[in-house]
């Protein structure tokens, strides 16, 4: 199949550096990561990249594991600041995802799940976050993300904002981020308004809060790697099979949706059968336990779960390489 190019093709109108843009009456930050060998006229594969809740532009982009991949397998990396540290928040840069802002679970009140409750967190054990821009949509304490613009419609609109100045393969658009930003990258891949720009998302040590289990935003393919921490205490994955929630237990009391649930939903989005247990798959790295619902699927599964003995840290010098792989190994040709 052949590329489909983007309006800048032919055009060099960005090198790797930090620019800005207008979205939504809102001056927007962004970094761009310009492989070498780049070619104005040939089509490079593109990744936009989440920071975590209070990073910024930098986060990723200033790891030299992160580069070097982009620069070895010719992929433009976007990544851009979220919003809330200026006015009228005064709060940490975050990305906004359902829950996150009205601090509501997905399913309300649920009685036949023990300790549910209709919120994201336990307010008791949980501070405050809320942002000043939330006042009007928070339905309670947990909410702790901003609402000063939709992040889903920015993310889109920073793809093309990117591809109208440089070189695109509009068929090879992916997205990835850490921790919030690993949650929002579950949001862009669950939106009708995202899911359509992207070929595949991972998220890495991030999941939606408890019950925001909606599979892929568009028909066919949208495949997933999440990356999550064993030994993570913020954002948990929960034991292998645990179909329910996880709880934060470092201080904060969010719940998230486990790692399995998740995965399950999407799994069986994409055709494949969710009875029994998720199969093993070898990425080849001794360090990962990556398992499958489509280990049935030629090559790599479309949804992978992998798992590392770790905290709530990126390690991207092995995270980083599994993540290109699996966009690699989902890339249209």
């Amino acid at each position: 199949m052949a590329m489909t190019p983007s309006p800048g093709c032919g055009s060099e109108e960005l090198e790797s550096g930090t620019y800005t843009m207008e979205h939504d009456g809102l001056t927007r930050i962004f970094r761009v990561h310009v492989p070498q060998g780049y070619d104005l006229n040939e089509p490079s594969k593109l990744i936009t990249i989440f920071h975590g809740w209070g990073g910024n532009e930098n986060e990723f982009l200033d790891n030299a594991k992160v580069t070097s991949e982009a620069d070895a397998r010719g992929y433009i990396l976007v990544a851009p600041r979220g919003l809330g540290s200026g006015a009228p928040d005064r709060r940490l840069n975050a990305w906004s995802f359902p829950g996150s802002t009205s601090g509501l679970d997905g399913d309300g009140f649920n009685r036949d799940v023990p300790g549910d409750t209709a919120a994201i967190c336990d307010p008791q054990m949980t501070p405050d976050y809320t942002y000043p821009s939330c006042a009007e949509t928070a339905a309670n304490e947990c909410s702790w993300t901003h609402c000063q613009s939709d992040d889903v419609a920015f993310a889109v609109a920073l793809t093309g904002h990117v591809g109208a100045r440089l070189c695109v393969d509009l068929d090879n658009v992916f997205a990835s981020g850490g921790s919030n930003g690993g949650m929002f990258t579950w949001s862009l891949g669950q939106a009708p308004a995202g899911a359509p720009t992207f070929r595949a998302i991972a998220p890495l040590i991030g999941l939606p809060h408890r019950a925001y289990l909606a599979g892929p935003g568009k028909p066919g393919d949208l495949p997933v790697l999440l990356v999550t921490g064993r030994r993570d205490t913020t954002v948990p994955p929960g034991r292998w099979r645990n179909p329910y929630y996880t709880v934060t237990s470092d201080g904060d009391v969010f719940y998230y949706a486990s790692a399995t649930a998740i995965t399950r939903v999407w799994a069986q989005a994409h055709g494949c059968s969710v009875t029994g247990d998720a199969i093993r798959f070898d990425d080849g790295r001794a360090q990962t336990d990556c398992r499958s619902y489509c280990a049935g699927d030629a090559g790599w599964p479309r949804v992978l779960d992998c798992r590392l003995t770790m905290g709530h840290t990126y390690r991207l010098n092995q995270t980083w390489p599994l993540i290109m792989d699996f966009f690699d190994q989902h890339s249209i040709e």
